[in-house]
């Protein structure tokens, strides 16, 4: 059984944990009343007054110390505590569960009060993706209430980087199936009506990105009639969406062959009448190219990974929005829209539509912000780190 430790942090983190923030950095405990494994109960108290702060779970193998669940107020984090969280969380998700869409995330982390636990849903197939080991002692009080809400019947674990080493000792391996059986690692599931394919076993993350959902569904509304290229295309999101609303031909473009060919069985998954074409290649080498053949797109979508995974990387990552913008803005034809996006959490909003619109001017085009995008329904923010997803709609005079 996890046991318990009390700790005092130093004032500035003291603030911070009153104001809500749930991470505690190492070098920020000025004091704990003992040594803690990963999933101990770690209770702050109050310097001054040594009253209770907030509590969260241990965790002897990250900079972020304690993962903090609960603030202000004492509680038993027990099974009861997890049920009322995660049906909160589900609470948030119903609009989206009217539409036409069977794959959602349910937990987000930190943001569901929950941190380093996302739960993503793929039609009956449930996918938990943790990046801590504070949750595998917890993970038996949590599957019941995950499948009660879900009612999914079949529970797959996922497990980042620096837990597949260690997960053993807790008797977890990624890609483990916790409930039911998998009849096959690809899941097909609906968004918005339309099928895609999922691989919860050896896709990356949990097997699709869901957060796009609103802006893929907003190119395909965008889409008839259009010439369209998806920059940075993966398994085809916004190409299926544009080729489903109609367009003439769509173009995507990936440096991965292999994910291009999963593009191609969803865009198989769902009939159009448009022109599909993949091109496995550099996404800067592919772009300058393009433009010295001189060609056109009425609507491009470039949708790159995140550049900035670490502080040393965000003055490149701001050099790559600028240029990749400069490239789309050219590629654009005139009255066309030029979608760009970033996931990464280092470069701000604000700051990367300053950046794209710098890079669209440096390609000698005017230009009307159409409309700002963030996350969609099921990735809402609580903290600012958070908040990693943004895209603007630019129209290209």
């Amino acid at each position: 059984m996890p046991s318990r430790i009390a700790i005092k942090l130093k004032p500035a983190a003291e603030r911070q944990v009153k104001k809500g923030h749930p991470w505690v950095f190492e070098g920020s405990i000025i004091k704990q009343s003992g040594e803690a494994e990963a999933g101990d109960l770690a209770i702050i108290f109050d310097q001054k007054k040594n009253k209770f702060l907030a509590c969260g779970f241990y965790d002897p193998d990250s900079p972020i110390r304690v993962k903090l669940l609960q603030f202000h107020q004492s509680a038993k984090i027990d099974s009861d505590w997890f049920k009322t969280k995660i049906e909160e969380a589900f609470e948030l998700r119903k609009p989206l569960l009217q539409t036409d869409t069977n794959s959602y995330r349910l937990l987000y982390g930190e943001n569901d009060g929950m941190p380093g636990f996302i739960a993503d849903v793929y039609a009956g197939v449930l996918v938990i993706k943790l990046y801590s080991a504070i949750w595998f002692p917890y993970l038996e009080e949590i599957i019941p209430h995950l499948t009660a809400v879900s009612q999914c019947e079949v529970i797959v674990l996922r497990l980042s980087r620096n837990l597949q080493g260690s997960a053993h000792s807790h008797a977890f391996s990624d890609g483990q199936i916790l409930k039911g059986a998998l009849k096959d690692e690809v899941i097909v599931f609906r968004e918005h009506g339309l099928r895609f394919s999922a691989n919860v076993i050896h896709g990356h993350k949990t097997g699709y990105f869901l957060d796009h959902r609103h802006n893929r569904k907003r190119i395909g509304e965008l889409a008839k009639d259009k010439r369209v290229l998806d920059v940075f295309a993966y398994a085809g999101g916004f190409s299926v969406h544009a080729l489903v609303g109609g367009a003439k031909e769509v173009t995507s473009v990936d440096i991965s062959a292999k994910a291009l060919e999963v593009a191609q069985a969803n865009a198989a998954l769902n009939p159009s009448k448009g022109i599909h074409k993949t091109w496995a290649v550099d996404a800067f080498a592919g772009l300058e190219q393009m433009i010295q053949e001189g060609k056109e797109f009425d609507l491009i979508i470039i949708d790159p990974p995140s550049f900035a995974k670490r502080e040393s990387e965000i003055a490149t990552a701001k050099k790559k929005y600028i240029e990749l913008a400069r490239l789309g803005a050219k590629l654009t034809a005139s009255g066309g829209t030029l979608l760009l996006a970033s996931c990464s959490s280092r470069v701000v909003a604000d700051e990367f539509f300053i950046l794209s619109e710098e890079g669209i001017v440096s390609a000698e085009r005017d230009f009307q912000l159409l409309e700002k995008s963030f996350h969609d329904i099921d990735h809402p923010i609580q903290i600012m780190e958070g908040a990693y997803l943004k895209a603007g709609y630019y129209r290209i005079v």
